[in-house]
């Protein structure tokens, strides 16, 4: 006889089913015996019921459902517009936001630019916008979010005129009305995009930033940052933000000589006018030297005067620069003398190229021994560090280059009309050649700014400019940003920097299709008029009539007679409109204004591209509005999935709409569907680049495809089953059910905690790990007996049935944000009646739940099945029995609280178990076969946070069945292979299993 077991000591009975914590263990990934399908549907369920069970086929409950489990070609596209149809998905945002909630939640939309289609930059930005907005709705707070189009600017007028002919003949208000035209085509095409993507708002109402009452609280905010000024200064065509500097252009560098007029006093002695002498310069800018203005040096570093041994002439440059200068230039240089640059003060010399002017020698801090010759070439009208020079020591500014980039008629007949980069630039080369001021050319390599759309070299040319003075608001936008939540937080430094870096913010452009700067100036003196009277004035008509009121009404109708008298002038006609409009970055930075409207109103999320560090986001700060409530979330790039750029030549541009619709080629680009998109959004890291292409398509399609399988088994296990009516209370359930809702409770916490860090591809992480092996290769595996060969309402069934509806039920609403096509078409294939996911709140999964107790009765009995699986590799564990022999101890009572007999075929321990019958006893029984293969393991119980804890030994022995297969349930449970065994002939009898 087999010993008997050592009866439970009643204090720890219930260990199993208690709530004692535990710290959480990764379950391991199991592998269910031959004879039972790993995924979601068995074969039976795909070929003749009866000639698979036997003949039995109609008393076993297998899965019906009518999900798909995949929607190959256009079904898939086809049937996201059914369910965005049938669900309500353009009436979604008004509903939740009639809801009647305390909470709010806002996510400000950077406005995308209106000039061309939509691309896969923008469905990366707007589907991660859905998804925060979307997981925040199910969460019960009622989402402010308006979509919005950035309208104005250079990049849209260029496109719109770009088929026009005689398009530099068109008036002002004949640009903007084809300007507006362009930027309205292309907000339908992507507004009609993002629709498609499913993303969630209310499109009938969104902001432009060309619409009059927008027009006017742009000009509000403009007239409020009272740190405005004129500045005469110089700058390119070009906001920094829409800036690249090529690290490869190539520069055609002169070393040259401004003769000595007159010699610094301190160095008198040393150059007494016995021998010509020059002071050496180098520049990659040639062009700009008839714009020059003085020859600065650095007041701190050595310069040395030294002697051509082969002309006799005399040069000075800095000390560290000599012996490298006269290499490149291939000269011998004798040093006579060596002195500081303060004793270069008050010296002069000639200007290189233009006969009669003088370029004194100045101190400036900006020059660097790095390369060249330590003394620097200024032109006021072309670099910022020379502007500064010029307006310390009152310098001149003029500009001889026009803003096409030609010098004008002032530069002189030799240059008037060439292309400052082209041909201007080799005419000023020539120049100092005749001038026999030229000592080398040679072609210089280095970084230079670039327009970022058309990829070529820009140039910095001085004109009036109107700037707000970044310095003085520096400091208070450097606090608030250190206190804002930036994800991820790298992003916050680098955001710092630039802050740092930029000490103006240049807001005019001298186009004409913009937002005008509501300026006027005095026809005589140039003196301008704006204040609270006049900009109020302009206001009230743009609200009206929108910004073409600034050019095509009089200015009788813009300027009051009040207003000019006010500022002492006599006749509105003695002044003219001002014609710069406002920077674009400054249009769309001030979108809080007129969006964000009221004291109360502000955002919780910005969410955009990397790129907007420097431009929409500073813009938004420096127009003094982030709070330090904020939460600023930056993402990545688009890039080809071999971390290339997107470029038609390459052939690797994805495109959206041939993403979900499918190209003229199926087979080569197949349709998607958006979901397909919104995958590929979800489960990317977006904080880096974010890599796109056929292959990471195909694999996000084979990833919804796995899930749809999954989906696919609870759904047609769930027929004939009501949740309301039918399920079975936690207490009253399968202890392996119950660990499940524990898994569940804690995989809804973690998903919960992941989105609120939008860090949506740790969601679908944790989505598949969970479908994957806590669900398919675990808990389906196990239950098919139970949900397939039980009688359809004995409570062992509706157990796992009540379980099923829980798991469906809050993988789906995980995964709705991101999958939200996918989530509605789940929920229509209910066989029970449910209103629309989003309609119906986030997970609900209860604290109850929770119970660690149960992970060491489960992992326990999982840990000696993988031992009892991997002893019989690759055989049908239906056809063993397995004994399980563990001595007297906690482990003991924790496999007797799954299996009270010592032998079952029925118990819960042998359901995990996966063999037709499980024996558990506390000792090896001695008619043990000699040559028995017998698996010793240990497992370490961990209970109370670690007050018990108990490692218990085990010994888990498979032997080959002895009775025969059940015709019906297909386990070795008969006593022939003719008649079901005991427990199915019950079923079909109507009295239930025993």
């Amino acid at each position: 006889a087999k010993p008997k077991s050592k009866p439970r000591r009643p204090a720890l009975a219930a260990a199993a089913g208690s709530s004692l914590p535990a710290p959480p263990r990764r379950l391991r990934r199991h592998r269910p015996p031959r004879g039972l399908c790993a995924g979601p549907f068995s074969r039976a369920s795909q070929n003749s019921p009866r000639s698979r069970r036997g003949g039995y086929g109609d008393t076993v409950l297998l899965p019906r459902s009518r999900f798909p489990a995949q929607l190959p070609g256009r079904l898939q596209p086809q049937t996201e517009l059914e369910t965005q149809q049938k669900c309500g998905f353009s009436e979604l945002y008004s509903w939740q936001r009639q809801r009647k909630t305390k909470q709010e939640f806002c996510l400000h939309d950077g406005p995308p630019y209106a000039n061309g289609d939509p691309h896969v930059g923008h469905a990366l930005n707007k589907i991660l916008k859905d998804i925060t907005n979307r997981f925040y709705m199910m969460r019960g707070y009622k989402v402010h979010y308006v979509p919005g189009w950035d309208c104005h600017g250079l990049p849209i007028e260029l496109k719109a005129l770009s088929e026009v002919k005689g398009a530099e003949n068109l008036s002002p208000m004949e640009i903007r009305q084809r300007a507006r035209e362009f930027a309205e085509k292309a907000i339908e095409k992507q507004k009609s995009a993002f629709i498609r993507w499913g993303v969630m708002a209310d499109w009938a109402n969104c902001y432009r930033t060309f619409d009059p009452k927008y027009e006017a609280n742009q000009l509000r905010v403009f007239y409020k940052i009272v740190l405005i000024y004129v500045w005469y200064l110089p700058r390119t065509a070009l906001a920094e933000a829409e800036l690249e500097y090529n690290e490869q252009h190539v520069s055609r560098s002169v070393y040259m000589k401004f003769p000595l007029l007159k010699s610094p006093p301190k160095l008198a002695s040393v150059i007494d006018g016995s021998s010509p002498a020059s002071v050496l310069v180098w520049t990659t800018q040639p062009w700009t030297v008839p714009a020059n203005q003085a020859v600065c040096y650095m007041p701190d570093s050595a310069y040395s005067v030294v002697k051509c041994t082969t002309t006799g002439e005399h040069f000075i440059l800095a000390a560290d620069r000599v012996e490298s200068t006269a290499a490149v230039l291939d000269m011998q240089f004798e040093v006579i003398s060596t002195c500081k640059g303060v004793d270069l003060a008050d010296g002069s010399c000639a200007h290189p190229t233009i006969p009669g002017r003088v370029s004194p020698l100045l101190p400036a801090n900006h020059v660097t021994m790095a390369k060249g010759t330590g003394l620097v070439h200024t032109a006021p009208a072309h670099g910022m560090e020379d502007y500064s020079v010029a307006s310390h020591h009152q310098l001149p500014t003029d500009c001889l280059v026009d803003e096409s980039g030609f010098f004008t008629e002032a530069a002189g007949p030799e240059l008037q009309n060439k292309n400052v980069l082209e041909e201007g630039n080799e005419a000023v080369i020539q120049m100092l050649q005749a001038a026999r001021s030229l000592l080398k050319e040679e072609k210089y390599v280095h970084s230079y700014p670039y327009d970022w759309r058309t990829k070529k070299p820009m140039i910095i040319r001085a004109s009036k400019q109107w700037f707000v003075n970044t310095a003085s608001v520096k400091a208070t936008a450097q606090e608030v940003l250190k206190k804002v939540k930036v994800v991820p937080t790298s992003a916050v430094n680098r955001m710092l920097e630039m802050l740092d870096r930029r000490t103006f913010w240049c807001i005019s452009r001298q186009r004409c299709w913009g937002v005008p700067i509501p300026v006027f100036y005095q026809k005589n003196t140039g003196e301008c008029l704006m204040n609270s009277e006049t900009i109020t004035d302009v206001i009230k008509i743009v609200e009206q009539q929108g910004t073409d009121a600034w050019w095509t009404l009089p200015i009788e109708q813009l300027l009051s007679k009040g207003a000019v008298a006010k500022a002492g002038g006599h006749d509105v006609l003695d002044y003219v409109k001002g014609q710069d409009v406002l920077d674009i970055w400054f249009d769309s930075g001030t979108s809080w204004a007129h969006v964000l409207e009221g004291a109360e109103q502000r955002a919780d999320t910005y969410l955009e591209g990397k790129d907007q560090l420097g431009g929409w986001f500073q813009s938004s700060l420096l127009t003094m509005w982030i709070a330090d409530t904020l939460t600023l979330v930056v993402h990545g790039f688009t890039l080809g999935e071999k971390g290339e750029k997107m470029s038609k030549s390459i052939g690797n541009v994805v495109d959206p709409d041939v993403v979900i619709n499918g190209g003229e080629d199926h087979t080569r680009d197949p349709p998607y569907g958006a979901d397909v998109l919104r995958w590929w959004v979800a489960e990317s890291n977006v904080f880096t680049e974010v890599l796109v292409g056929p292959v990471v398509l195909n694999a996000a399609r084979d990833d919804i495809n796995k899930l749809r399988n999954t989906l696919r088994f609870m759904l047609g296990n769930m027929a004939g089953f009501n949740p309301e009516t039918d399920s079975i209370p936690a207490s009253e359930m399968y202890i392996v059910d119950q660990y499940m809702l524990h898994l569940l409770q804690d995989y809804g916490s973690k998903v919960t905690e992941a989105y609120k860090e939008y860090d949506y591809s740790k969601v679908v992480r944790l989505l598949q790990a969970f479908c994957s092996r806590n669900l398919s290769n675990f808990y389906f595996s196990i239950i098919k007996d139970r949900l397939y060969c039980e009688e359809e309402k004995d409570p062992k069934r509706r157990s796992c049935q009540t379980v099923l509806a829980e798991a469906l039920d809050i993988v789906v609403r995980s995964f709705a944000p991101i999958l939200p096509h996918l989530a509605e078409e789940v929920f229509q294939h209910l066989p029970y009646k449910k209103e629309g996911v989003f309609r119906t709140g986030w997970i609900n999964a209860s604290s109850a739940w929770k119970k660690p107790g149960i992970e060491e009765a489960i992992e326990g009995a999982c840990a000696m099945r993988d031992s009892f699986l991997g002893s019989i590799s690759g055989k049908n564990a239906l056809e063993y029995e397995v004994i399980i022999v563990i001595e007297p101890g906690l482990l003991f009572e924790l496999m007797e609280a799954l299996q009270a007999e010592e032998t079952s075929s029925v118990s819960q321990l042998n359901e995990i178990m996966m063999a037709s019958q499980t024996t558990l006893l506390s000792e090896l029984p001695k008619e043990t076969p000699t040559d028995a293969n017998i698996i010793r393991g240990t497992f370490l119980i961990n209970l109370e946070g670690g007050d018990i804890r108990e490692e218990s030994s085990y010994k888990v022995i498979a032997l080959p069945i002895a009775k025969a297969k059940c015709p019906r349930c297909r386990r070795y449970t008969s006593d022939s292979t003719s008649t079901p065994c005991p427990r199915c002939l019950k079923v079909m009898a109507g009295k239930g299993s025993v």
